[in-house]
């Protein structure tokens, strides 16, 4: 099985999402500066999370996204299949033409692990990864981090004039 940057993005974006819900609408633009996601990735990735129901966009003055659904009704496995990734470990992609067209001897190994992957991630919610301390922790520190990093940019420049 290969997770590529789209599913573990989607599953990023999507946790920072929840963890941010008591806030209102989170904007893209949060989302990005927090992960070190591109803006214009956020914004495919966004696309198809909507299209496959599991956000809703707010728009105008304010605006962002809302998980579509509780946190704890939404499962890893769920974000990641609604990006068009795959937990498969075959390299088949499940076919069982694995060998010149015939089913390989670890094709069923492979399968079955493809279905305990499929499982795990089936089992956690975006609610029990906000539930870890360890993530907690980090979210604040990106938040604190974040926080600074607007302030610095706000503070305004005093000029002084060169008394001659």
């Amino acid at each position: 099985m290969r997770l590529t940057a789209k599913g573990r993005y989607a599953v990023t974006s999507m946790l920072d999402l929840a963890i941010h819900h008591d806030q209102g609408p989170t904007p893209l633009a949060g989302i990005s500066q927090r992960q070190d996601i591109s803006l214009s990735y956020l914004e495919q990735l966004f696309c198809s999370l909507r299209q496959r129901g599991l956000v809703k966009s707010v728009r105008g003055p304010g605006g962002g996204y809302n998980l579509s659904r509780e946190a704890s009704e939404i499962s890893v496995a769920e974000v990641i299949e609604a990006v068009n990734e795959k937990s498969d470990a075959t390299r088949c992609g499940g076919a069982g033409d694995c060998q010149n067209g015939e089913t390989c001897l670890t094709h069923y190994l492979w399968m079955d692990l493809s279905d305990q992957i499929r499982n795990f991630l089936g089992d956690i919610s975006l609610q029990d990864l906000m539930r870890r301390r360890e993530i907690k922790e980090i979210s604040e520190t990106q938040d604190s981090r974040l926080t600074a990093h607007s302030e610095q940019e706000s503070v305004p420049l005093t000029l002084v004039a060169d008394a001659q």
